[in-house]
Protein backbone atom coordinates (compact mmCIF):
# COMPACT_ATOMS: atom_id res chain seq x y z
CA UNK A 1 0.00 0.00 0.00
CA UNK A 2 1.24 3.68 -1.02
CA UNK A 3 0.61 6.55 0.69
CA UNK A 4 -2.06 7.97 -1.81
CA UNK A 5 -3.65 4.36 -1.68
CA UNK A 6 -4.02 4.92 2.87
CA UNK A 7 -5.40 8.63 1.57
CA UNK A 8 -7.94 7.27 -0.78
CA UNK A 9 -9.78 4.95 1.97
CA UNK A 10 -10.14 7.84 4.31
CA UNK A 11 -13.36 9.66 4.70
CA UNK A 12 -14.83 12.29 6.65
CA UNK A 13 -16.23 11.31 9.97
CA UNK A 14 -19.99 10.62 9.88
CA UNK A 15 -21.92 13.44 11.04
CA UNK A 16 -24.98 11.69 11.99
CA UNK A 17 -22.89 9.98 14.41
CA UNK A 18 -22.36 13.40 15.83
CA UNK A 19 -25.82 14.47 16.06
CA UNK A 20 -26.96 11.55 17.60
CA UNK A 21 -24.88 11.88 20.26
CA UNK A 22 -26.00 15.73 20.61
CA UNK A 23 -28.98 14.58 21.32
CA UNK A 24 -28.26 12.09 24.10
CA UNK A 25 -26.43 14.88 25.68
CA UNK A 26 -29.46 17.41 25.51
CA UNK A 27 -31.31 14.52 27.26
CA UNK A 28 -28.71 14.46 30.26
CA UNK A 29 -29.77 15.35 33.66
CA UNK A 30 -28.01 18.66 34.20
CA UNK A 31 -28.48 22.41 32.78
CA UNK A 32 -28.04 22.17 28.58
CA UNK A 33 -24.19 21.21 27.95
CA UNK A 34 -22.85 22.39 31.40
CA UNK A 35 -19.90 20.02 30.90
CA UNK A 36 -18.58 22.38 28.15
CA UNK A 37 -15.98 21.13 25.93
CA UNK A 38 -16.36 17.27 27.61
CA UNK A 39 -19.53 17.12 25.51
CA UNK A 40 -17.50 18.16 22.24
CA UNK A 41 -15.56 15.69 22.74
CA UNK A 42 -17.06 12.62 23.88
CA UNK A 43 -19.46 13.62 20.67
CA UNK A 44 -16.81 13.85 18.46
CA UNK A 45 -15.56 9.95 20.19
CA UNK A 46 -19.23 8.88 18.77
CA UNK A 47 -18.69 10.11 15.80
CA UNK A 48 -15.26 8.49 15.40
CA UNK A 49 -16.46 4.85 16.71
CA UNK A 50 -19.77 5.29 14.69
CA UNK A 51 -21.65 4.15 18.49
CA UNK A 52 -23.10 5.79 21.19
CA UNK A 53 -21.46 3.29 23.51
CA UNK A 54 -17.89 4.63 23.05
CA UNK A 55 -15.01 3.73 24.81
CA UNK A 56 -11.35 4.06 24.97
CA UNK A 57 -10.56 1.38 27.95
CA UNK A 58 -7.67 0.18 25.43
CA UNK A 59 -5.12 3.06 25.07
CA UNK A 60 -1.50 3.42 24.03
CA UNK A 61 1.47 5.72 23.44
CA UNK A 62 3.66 5.41 20.10
CA UNK A 63 7.16 7.19 20.75
CA UNK A 64 8.44 7.85 17.28
CA UNK A 65 12.45 8.35 17.98
CA UNK A 66 14.71 9.90 15.34
CA UNK A 67 17.97 11.77 14.80
CA UNK A 68 18.51 15.35 12.29
CA UNK A 69 21.68 16.18 10.60
CA UNK A 70 21.17 19.84 11.17
CA UNK A 71 22.09 19.45 14.63
CA UNK A 72 25.55 20.08 13.14
CA UNK A 73 24.30 23.72 12.64
CA UNK A 74 24.18 24.64 16.66
CA UNK A 75 20.45 24.70 16.36
CA UNK A 76 20.11 22.28 19.99
CA UNK A 77 21.35 22.85 23.55
CA UNK A 78 21.50 19.55 23.95
CA UNK A 79 24.28 17.39 22.37
CA UNK A 80 23.17 14.61 19.61
CA UNK A 81 23.82 11.49 22.21
CA UNK A 82 21.33 12.16 24.30
CA UNK A 83 18.70 10.59 21.62
CA UNK A 84 19.77 7.45 22.50
CA UNK A 85 20.14 7.97 25.95
CA UNK A 86 16.68 8.91 26.48
CA UNK A 87 15.01 5.87 24.24
CA UNK A 88 16.71 3.79 27.27
CA UNK A 89 15.18 5.49 29.56
CA UNK A 90 11.99 5.55 27.83
CA UNK A 91 12.77 1.41 27.86
CA UNK A 92 13.34 1.46 31.61
CA UNK A 93 9.96 3.38 32.33
CA UNK A 94 11.72 6.18 34.07
CA UNK A 95 10.56 9.23 31.62
CA UNK A 96 7.95 11.72 31.74
CA UNK A 97 6.02 9.83 29.09
CA UNK A 98 6.23 6.71 31.09
CA UNK A 99 5.13 8.07 34.56
CA UNK A 100 2.09 10.08 32.41
CA UNK A 101 0.68 7.14 30.57
CA UNK A 102 0.74 4.56 33.56
CA UNK A 103 -1.54 7.61 35.03
CA UNK A 104 -3.14 7.47 31.97
CA UNK A 105 -3.26 2.91 32.03
CA UNK A 106 -1.96 3.18 28.27
CA UNK A 107 0.74 1.27 26.89
CA UNK A 108 3.83 2.91 25.75
CA UNK A 109 6.11 1.49 22.92
CA UNK A 110 9.26 3.03 21.65
CA UNK A 111 9.99 3.39 17.89
CA UNK A 112 13.70 3.43 16.37
CA UNK A 113 12.75 5.69 13.13
CA UNK A 114 15.95 6.32 12.71
CA UNK A 115 18.39 7.13 15.25
CA UNK A 116 22.21 7.52 14.66
CA UNK A 117 23.05 4.84 17.75
CA UNK A 118 22.44 0.73 16.77
CA UNK A 119 20.44 -0.83 19.79
CA UNK A 120 19.55 -4.03 20.51
CA UNK A 121 16.53 -4.83 22.50
CA UNK A 122 17.75 -7.97 23.48
CA UNK A 123 20.87 -6.70 25.68
CA UNK A 124 18.38 -3.59 27.03
CA UNK A 125 16.60 -3.50 30.29
CA UNK A 126 12.66 -2.99 28.45
CA UNK A 127 13.92 -3.74 25.43
CA UNK A 128 10.42 -5.84 24.32
CA UNK A 129 9.02 -2.04 24.08
CA UNK A 130 11.62 -1.02 21.42
CA UNK A 131 10.79 -1.47 17.24
CA UNK A 132 13.96 -1.17 15.17
CA UNK A 133 12.05 0.14 11.93
CA UNK A 134 15.29 2.66 11.37
CA UNK A 135 14.91 4.14 8.07
CA UNK A 136 18.21 5.51 8.14
CA UNK A 137 20.92 6.76 11.14
CA UNK A 138 19.66 10.04 11.35
CA UNK A 139 18.45 12.42 8.83
CA UNK A 140 20.78 14.41 6.35
CA UNK A 141 21.39 18.35 6.91
CA UNK A 142 18.84 19.74 5.66
CA UNK A 143 21.52 22.73 5.24
CA UNK A 144 23.06 21.05 2.22
CA UNK A 145 20.23 19.66 0.88
CA UNK A 146 16.81 17.17 1.17
CA UNK A 147 16.65 15.71 4.82
CA UNK A 148 15.90 12.56 2.68
CA UNK A 149 14.69 11.12 -0.15
CA UNK A 150 11.54 11.32 -1.53
CA UNK A 151 11.30 7.37 -0.49
CA UNK A 152 12.48 7.51 2.71
CA UNK A 153 9.59 9.87 3.87
CA UNK A 154 6.99 7.62 2.30
CA UNK A 155 8.83 4.42 4.12
CA UNK A 156 9.21 6.65 6.99
CA UNK A 157 4.89 7.47 6.46
CA UNK A 158 3.96 3.93 5.62
CA UNK A 159 6.00 2.63 9.02
CA UNK A 160 3.81 4.99 11.22
CA UNK A 161 0.90 3.33 9.38
CA UNK A 162 1.86 -0.26 10.07
CA UNK A 163 2.60 0.50 13.49
CA UNK A 164 -0.69 1.62 14.55
CA UNK A 165 -2.28 -0.21 12.67
CA UNK A 166 -1.51 -3.09 14.34
CA UNK A 167 -2.26 -1.50 18.07
CA UNK A 168 -5.66 -1.10 16.73
CA UNK A 169 -5.55 -4.51 15.28
CA UNK A 170 -5.11 -5.73 18.66
CA UNK A 171 -7.55 -3.99 20.12
CA UNK A 172 -6.12 -0.15 21.04
CA UNK A 173 -8.71 2.51 21.11
CA UNK A 174 -7.21 5.64 21.48
CA UNK A 175 -3.74 6.23 20.54
CA UNK A 176 -1.23 8.76 21.52
CA UNK A 177 1.51 10.07 19.47
CA UNK A 178 5.26 11.13 21.13
CA UNK A 179 9.21 12.08 20.11
CA UNK A 180 12.20 12.29 20.67
CA UNK A 181 15.17 13.77 18.33
CA UNK A 182 17.65 16.46 19.81
CA UNK A 183 16.99 19.49 16.99
CA UNK A 184 13.66 17.93 15.96
CA UNK A 185 11.90 20.90 16.80
CA UNK A 186 14.03 22.82 14.34
CA UNK A 187 12.60 20.68 11.11
CA UNK A 188 9.53 21.02 13.01
CA UNK A 189 9.30 24.34 12.98
CA UNK A 190 10.41 24.41 8.87
CA UNK A 191 7.17 22.17 8.70
CA UNK A 192 5.20 24.80 10.42
CA UNK A 193 6.46 27.43 8.18
CA UNK A 194 5.69 25.66 5.01
CA UNK A 195 2.41 24.68 5.77
CA UNK A 196 0.90 28.44 7.90
CA UNK A 197 2.84 30.80 6.46
CA UNK A 198 3.49 32.63 9.61
CA UNK A 199 6.44 34.30 10.11
CA UNK A 200 9.53 33.02 11.28
CA UNK A 201 9.59 34.42 14.30
CA UNK A 202 6.14 33.32 15.40
CA UNK A 203 7.29 29.57 14.32
CA UNK A 204 10.66 29.24 15.84
CA UNK A 205 10.99 28.88 19.40
CA UNK A 206 14.06 28.12 22.01
CA UNK A 207 13.42 24.36 21.84
CA UNK A 208 15.37 22.65 24.65
CA UNK A 209 16.92 25.88 26.35
CA UNK A 210 18.79 27.75 23.67
CA UNK A 211 20.11 31.53 24.26
CA UNK A 212 19.59 33.87 21.93
CA UNK A 213 22.81 33.13 19.98
CA UNK A 214 21.08 29.50 19.57
CA UNK A 215 18.23 31.12 18.38
CA UNK A 216 19.40 33.22 15.88
CA UNK A 217 21.56 30.01 14.65
CA UNK A 218 18.26 27.94 14.54
CA UNK A 219 16.33 30.84 12.37
CA UNK A 220 19.59 30.87 10.00
CA UNK A 221 19.06 27.07 9.96
CA UNK A 222 15.58 27.24 9.25
CA UNK A 223 15.57 29.84 6.61
CA UNK A 224 18.68 28.83 4.81
CA UNK A 225 16.71 24.86 4.93
CA UNK A 226 13.76 26.52 2.78
CA UNK A 227 15.55 28.65 0.20
CA UNK A 228 17.60 25.52 -0.87
CA UNK A 229 15.15 22.93 -0.68
CA UNK A 230 12.19 25.03 -2.11
CA UNK A 231 9.47 22.47 -0.28
CA UNK A 232 5.81 21.96 -2.31
CA UNK A 233 3.37 23.62 0.08
CA UNK A 234 0.62 21.33 -1.62
CA UNK A 235 2.93 18.06 -1.50
CA UNK A 236 3.14 16.37 2.17
CA UNK A 237 5.78 13.75 1.22
CA UNK A 238 8.05 16.72 -0.21
CA UNK A 239 7.68 18.87 2.54
CA UNK A 240 8.65 15.77 4.99
CA UNK A 241 11.65 14.74 2.78
CA UNK A 242 13.18 18.41 2.32
CA UNK A 243 12.82 19.73 5.59
CA UNK A 244 11.39 16.94 7.95
CA UNK A 245 12.50 14.25 10.52
CA UNK A 246 11.91 10.11 9.82
CA UNK A 247 10.04 10.72 13.35
CA UNK A 248 7.76 13.29 12.03
CA UNK A 249 6.82 11.27 9.26
CA UNK A 250 6.19 8.10 11.83
CA UNK A 251 3.70 10.53 13.37
CA UNK A 252 1.76 11.71 9.92
CA UNK A 253 1.54 7.41 9.46
CA UNK A 254 -0.13 7.27 13.09
CA UNK A 255 -2.35 9.96 12.52
CA UNK A 256 -3.90 8.44 8.86
CA UNK A 257 -3.89 4.92 10.10
CA UNK A 258 -6.18 6.58 12.96
CA UNK A 259 -7.90 8.05 10.29
CA UNK A 260 -8.29 5.24 7.76
CA UNK A 261 -9.39 2.72 10.57
CA UNK A 262 -12.05 5.31 12.75
CA UNK A 263 -9.93 5.55 15.74
CA UNK A 264 -9.22 8.54 17.80
CA UNK A 265 -5.59 10.03 17.91
CA UNK A 266 -3.93 12.62 20.24
CA UNK A 267 -1.32 14.30 19.40
CA UNK A 268 1.04 15.96 21.73
CA UNK A 269 3.14 19.28 21.44
CA UNK A 270 4.77 20.85 18.55
CA UNK A 271 6.84 17.58 17.17
CA UNK A 272 3.47 15.65 17.39
CA UNK A 273 1.74 18.75 15.55
CA UNK A 274 4.10 18.94 12.66
CA UNK A 275 3.35 15.43 11.79
CA UNK A 276 -0.06 16.38 12.03
CA UNK A 277 0.31 19.19 9.36
CA UNK A 278 1.83 16.59 6.81
CA UNK A 279 -1.05 14.01 7.28
CA UNK A 280 -3.41 16.85 6.81
CA UNK A 281 -1.47 17.87 3.44
CA UNK A 282 -1.55 14.66 2.70
CA UNK A 283 -5.61 13.97 3.64
CA UNK A 284 -7.39 17.05 4.78
CA UNK A 285 -10.07 14.49 6.62
CA UNK A 286 -7.55 13.33 9.84
CA UNK A 287 -8.09 15.96 11.17
CA UNK A 288 -11.85 14.81 12.00
CA UNK A 289 -9.77 12.09 13.76
CA UNK A 290 -7.42 14.37 16.06
CA UNK A 291 -7.84 15.37 19.63
CA UNK A 292 -4.72 18.39 20.40
CA UNK A 293 -3.32 16.62 24.01
CA UNK A 294 -2.41 20.48 24.82
CA UNK A 295 -0.88 23.41 23.80
CA UNK A 296 3.41 23.18 24.24
CA UNK A 297 5.22 26.70 25.34
CA UNK A 298 7.05 26.36 21.87
CA UNK A 299 5.92 29.89 20.29
CA UNK A 300 4.76 27.80 16.76
CA UNK A 301 2.68 25.60 18.61
CA UNK A 302 -0.55 27.80 18.42
CA UNK A 303 -0.14 29.05 14.78
CA UNK A 304 -0.05 25.32 14.17
CA UNK A 305 -3.14 24.76 15.95
CA UNK A 306 -4.74 26.98 14.50
CA UNK A 307 -3.85 26.08 10.68
CA UNK A 308 -5.47 22.94 11.83
CA UNK A 309 -8.33 24.28 13.48
CA UNK A 310 -7.60 21.97 17.15
CA UNK A 311 -8.44 23.08 20.28
CA UNK A 312 -5.75 22.22 23.28
CA UNK A 313 -7.88 20.34 25.90
CA UNK A 314 -5.04 21.24 28.04
CA UNK A 315 -2.21 24.61 28.55
CA UNK A 316 -0.41 23.73 31.52
CA UNK A 317 3.07 25.55 30.03
CA UNK A 318 4.51 22.04 29.10
CA UNK A 319 7.15 21.36 26.50
CA UNK A 320 8.79 18.40 27.49
CA UNK A 321 7.59 15.93 24.47
CA UNK A 322 7.66 12.54 24.59
CA UNK A 323 3.93 12.08 24.21
CA UNK A 324 3.55 13.60 27.49
CA UNK A 325 0.92 15.89 26.94
CA UNK A 326 -0.71 13.32 24.68
CA UNK A 327 -1.29 10.71 27.73
CA UNK A 328 -2.36 13.31 30.41
CA UNK A 329 -5.39 14.46 27.85
CA UNK A 330 -6.52 10.77 27.13
CA UNK A 331 -7.46 10.78 31.30
CA UNK A 332 -9.99 13.93 30.15
CA UNK A 333 -11.14 12.45 27.05
CA UNK A 334 -12.03 9.23 29.41
CA UNK A 335 -13.76 11.53 31.75
CA UNK A 336 -16.25 13.08 28.67
CA UNK A 337 -16.98 9.46 27.36
CA UNK A 338 -17.77 8.15 31.09
CA UNK A 339 -19.78 11.38 31.30
CA UNK A 340 -21.59 10.47 28.21
CA UNK A 341 -22.47 7.09 29.02
CA UNK A 342 -23.12 6.86 32.62
CA UNK A 343 -25.04 10.41 33.56
CA UNK A 344 -28.73 9.64 33.47
CA UNK A 345 -31.07 11.29 30.80
CA UNK A 346 -34.03 13.24 32.77
CA UNK A 347 -36.54 10.62 31.82
CA UNK A 348 -34.01 8.19 33.33
CA UNK A 349 -33.50 10.09 36.46
CA UNK A 350 -37.12 10.92 36.69
CA UNK A 351 -36.32 14.36 37.01
CA UNK A 352 -38.39 17.14 35.04
CA UNK A 353 -36.69 18.86 32.66
CA UNK A 354 -36.78 23.19 32.59
CA UNK A 355 -40.03 24.61 31.04
CA UNK A 356 -40.12 27.62 28.93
Amino acid sequence: MKVKDIAAGIKPVDRTWIDRAKERTAQLVMPPRALGRLHDISEQICGIQQTLTPSVERKACLVMAGDHGVAAAGVSAFPQEVTGEMVKTFLRGGAGINALARHAGAEVAVVDMGIIPVLDPAALVGGERLLVRKVAAGTRNMLTGPAMTRDQAEQSILTGFELASGLFDRGVQLLGTGDMGIANTTPSAAIGLVCTGVSIEEMTGRGTGIDDQGLARKQAAIRGALEINRPDPNDGLDILAKVGGFEIGGIAGCILAGAYHGRGVVIDGFISTAGALIARVICPAVTDYLFSGHCSEESGHRAMLRHLGLTPILDLGMRLGEGTGAALAMGIIEAAIKAFREVLTFAEAGVSEKEG
